[in-house]
């Protein structure tokens, strides 16, 4: 899975060449095809797989670090997806394609649809921990602005358009205003 998401990040979903990924592998590719069938099992596995790893990397924290209150857990979790670490720029690339690539596909559309509800949801609870009174409407909302942002800011920072530190700090200012809104709710 890790190959599929380093061709996918390189090359694209629509460049996405099963001998390629065997190579990339350094599996057969009669073995690729035995566990995934076809192209879309290949993408429905490393969406999941692309999913679970940024689970690791959005959760993980410092255990000889101090605890963390509500805000700083949604602060943290939502600012792990600016790393200038390889597995999060391969992720986050290889995220941008597959929904670029979902809006031609329907399946693969169902799929991301699915994932990206399961990250709000994440945010979503997340901010009622810091915002316990406001509304489930009201923060799904606050949700669903800040993890298209996350998306938006991710792309223009891996392109080269926007600096990291900056993307950082729009985000955290982001994560502001979104909390006094809800907190004025």
């Amino acid at each position: 899975m890790e190959g599929a998401a380093r061709v996918i990040a390189r090359r694209g979903v629509r460049g996405l060449r099963v001998e390629e990924l065997a190579s990339e592998a350094g599996v057969s590719t009669a073995l690729i095809y035995y566990h995934f069938k076809d192209r879309a099992g290949i993408l429905r596995a490393t969406l999941e797989f692309i999913n679970d790893r940024a689970e690791r990397y959005t959760t993980e924290r410092d255990p000889a670090g101090p605890p963390l209150d509500a805000r700083g857990e949604l602060e943290q979790t939502l600012l792990l997806e600016f790393q200038d670490a390889p597995g999060v720029r391969e992720n986050s690339t290889a995220w941008g394609e597959l929904r670029a690539s979902a809006v031609f596909d329907p399946d693969l559309r169902e799929e991301l649809a699915g994932a990206t509800r399961v990250w709000i949801q994440e945010v979503t609870e997340l901010l009622g921990r810091v915002e316990p009174t406001a509304g489930p409407a009201p923060l799904t909302g606050a949700a669903e602005r800040l993890t298209a942002l996350v998306e938006g800011l991710s792309a223009r920072w891996l392109s080269g358009s926007l600096p990291l530190a900056h993307a950082r700090e729009l985000m955290v200012s982001a994560i502001a205003a979104e909390l006094d809104r809800l907190a004025r709710a």
